[in-house]
């Protein structure tokens, strides 16, 4: 199962990278504050999420697939599921790319 930070790291307006296998994978959140206030409003904030696959960084690669996920319990958990399902799709079909 892929490592996703608390919904706090993301509320601080923390992004997260990381990388399971050949899969990598970045995370950013887009955090609105309530009216007048320093609180996040997090019914209307959001977690962007995407991936791709291959040893190379974000900016030398190209995305192979993005989601907005809400900045909630469920959102952060569908997250999860998300990238993990990226894990285990087959070659060919957006899967895990061969070394050569």
């Amino acid at each position: 199962m892929i490592y996703i930070p608390t919904l706090h790291s993301f509320a601080m307006n923390n992004v997260f990278t990381g990388s399971e296998g050949n899969l990598r994978f970045r995370i950013v959140p887009k955090v609105v504050k309530l009216p007048g206030s320093k609180e996040v409003d997090m019914e209307n904030s959001s977690i962007e999420a995407e991936y791709w696959y291959g040893k190379l960084c974000y900016e030398k690669s190209t995305v192979e697939g993005k989601e907005i996920f809400p900045m909630s319990d469920a959102g952060r958990t569908a997250l999860q599921e998300w990238l993990d399902g990226k894990q285990t799709l087959p070659f060919g079909e957006g899967g895990p790319r061969s070394g050569g």
